[in-house]
């Protein structure tokens, strides 16, 4: 038989989706940044060189 009424579980198991996908997101985007902050002083330190 069937279970009847609201399903257990859904909207932790949302809420957790949206936390986990909040968290990634800001690594990515710290991530990026990082890269971006080390092309300049790799950029800077080549102008100097020169």
């Amino acid at each position: 038989m069937a279970k009847k009424g609201k399903e257990k579980n859904t909207v932790n198991k949302a809420k957790h989706t949206k936390l986990l996908n909040r968290k990634k997101n800001k690594l990515r985007k710290e991530a990026a940044l990082r890269k971006e902050r080390l092309k300049a002083i790799v950029k800077k330190s080549q102008l100097k060189a020169e």
